[in-house]
This record gives C-alpha cells, structure tokens and sequence, in this order.
C-alpha cells in the first residue's frame, strides 16, 4: 500500500469562509490579488483533487478561536468539494487565523494527537529557553503557531509520527530604515533558529523512542536562501535535517550548487523590481528508515510535468496560493 502524504501553505485560508464554517463562494476580492473567493476556493479543491492524498499537511488553515471552528471549516469544505480527505485534526490553537491542520482520509489513516515533552524539549505550546543574543540570559521563546504532532497509523499496519511545522517568518515588516531592517532580520532569524533548534530536538526525542518520522511544512527557511547563513553557519532546515544517522532527508533540502538547478516551492510578486521571485520553503523531510521508500514531487505550476501536462491544474495552483504542494508517496 502506498501512503500519499502532501504538505501544503494555502494562503490565507481562513478568510475564505464565515463564523459558521462555511465557505463564501462570491466574487468580493480574497486575499489572493485579483482572485475572487469563489474562484479561490475552487481552485483550491482543484488543486487537492489532483494530488489525491491521503493526508494533506494544511498550513494557514482556517481560524479556531471561540467563534470559529478550522475544523468544522475544513470538513465542510471537504464535503462540498467531494475530497475524500473528509475528516480535519488541529493541535494547539494560535492567534494568528493561520492553523496547522491535517485533512485526511479515515478510510486510509487513523489519527491521534500526540504532543511531545521533554527536559530540553517542552510541549510546542510552551516556553522555551534559548540565548538568541550571547549574553548568556536565556530568552523565552514561544511558537507564534506550535507545531502540530500527530500519531498515524494506517490502514496496512504502519505507524508514523508526524511533526508539522510553520516556523517564523525572518521579514523584517515594519522597519522604518535600512538600520532598523537589519536589525529586524537579525532579530528574526534569531529566533527563527531558535524554533529549529527546539525543533531538532523533538526530532531527537521521537527518533530515540524509534518512530518512523515525517517532519514536514512551511519552514520560511532553506540552505543558501539569504546571506544571513554565512553569519550564523547554517539554516534552520539544515538544523532540523540534522547530520550523521539521525539525520532527516528531503531531496530538494540539499544545497545547490552554485548555478545548478535548485528546486521551488514558493512564488511571491517582488513589486520593487516588478517581476516575480522563486523560493524554496517547504518540506517533507523522512527518517532514515523511510527513506528508501520515499518519492517527492512538488507540484510547482510551471516546473511539474503534472502541471506542464494540464492547463486547468496550472491555473489552479496560480490562483489557489503563493505556495505550491509538496508531495510525498511512500
């Protein structure tokens, strides 16, 4: 049996429906430029039709708070859209309106949610002390939007567990000059290796207590992604990745070559130079002993032969988020 597992940041999911949970099919603009609600969230199950997965990893899902509900959003999206990725799981609530949340099919997975704890790792929900500046006075850090931890267990007999991550974006929003921006990204990426140092070490924790590991995401992170490494030495995927026999793989996290081919998850309009910018930002990165038996695919709108092949399938992507599906068969 094949498990199809996908990791995907759908932006803005939340303003797609209302407090009830249900989707606002109209043609007042979404947070998508020039992209209407309606046509986003069709484009949304068009794109999830296409991956057929039996678990979608959702990043920036629909709110839960004390008016709304991202899992009675997601199912009744699902019900209306025919995916058999009918059922929805969220672990700790954030405030941000950006949920992490797994749709799946409970014909093909079983589910429960299953937070870690540890000495050097507390629940994704809680502080962690970290030195972000060398003053030797640990900051207390916490997850804008905890990462999501769930035990699989699928229908041939396999457990996994997965660990799905947004970590924090390094944008240096609101400087008010070049100096205060450098400050801001230094500050950021601070603390968004931080997060993956904590991170690591539940991937740790879960590889000793010998799981078969998924850790998978929007990492707003990549090897050779900005200058900030040569300052800090690594990015905060290459600490999660992890070296040696305990090390987490992802095919696309290997860093390129200087002018080889890279791949890309991401496309964002970059206004000051008009034109659009390619990023690798998203992963779903395997333990050693799922390696051998892992097959990725990132459904990029004009880099994928799957979308290269169906110009509906392409429009969908385009119009469904500024990131694209990272798809793992195994």
């Amino acid at each position: 049996m094949t498990f199809r597992f996908a990791t995907w940041n759908i932006e803005w999911f939340d303003r797609l429906f209302d407090d009830a949970g249900q989707p606002v099919r109209t043609d007042d603009p979404s947070a998508r430029y020039q992209i209407t609600k309606a046509r986003q969230l069709s484009a949304i199950a068009g794109v999830m039709k296409a991956i057929d997965a039996d678990a979608i990893l959702v990043i920036e899902a629909p709110d839960t708070s004390h008016r709304r509900s991202g899992r009675a959003a997601l199912e009744e999206f699902a019900r209306q859209a025919g995916l058999r990725t009918r059922r929805a799981m969220l672990g700790f609530a954030n405030h941000t309106r950006q949920e992490i949340a797994l749709l799946y099919d409970p014909d093909r997975v079983t589910l429960h949610h299953a937070p870690g704890e540890s000495r050097d790792a507390p629940r994704f929900d809680g502080t962690f002390g970290f030195d972000l500046d060398t003053d030797l006075r640990a900051e207390q850090l916490v997850w804008s939007k905890p990462p999501l931890e769930v035990d699989l267990d699928l229908a041939d007999g396999r457990s996994l567990h997965l660990i799905g991550v947004h970590a924090k974006s390094k944008a240096a929003h609101g400087a008010e000059d070049a100096a205060d921006e450098m400050r801001l990204n230094i500050l950021n990426r601070r603390k968004q290796l931080a997060q993956c140092i904590w991170l690591r070490r539940r991937v740790d924790q879960r590889l000793a207590e010998g799981r078969s590991l998924i850790v998978a995401g929007d990492f707003n992170d990549g090897p050779g992604l900005d200058r900030f490494e040569t300052l800090f030495g690594r990015s905060g995927v290459e600490i999660v990745l992890g070296d040696g026999p305990l090390a987490l793989f992802d095919p696309a996290a290997i860093p390129p070559r200087i002018g080889g081919a890279t791949p890309r998850t991401a496309r964002f309009w970059d206004n000051a130079g008009k034109r659009y910018l390619n990023a690798l930002l998203d992963f779903a990165m395997v333990s050693t002993d799922l390696r051998a038996t892992a097959g990725w695919r990132i459904l990029h709108p004009h880099d994928s032969a799957e979308a290269l092949a169906d110009a509906d399938l392409r429009a969908d992507l385009l119009d469904a988020s500024d990131h694209f599906p990272v798809v793992l068969n195994l």
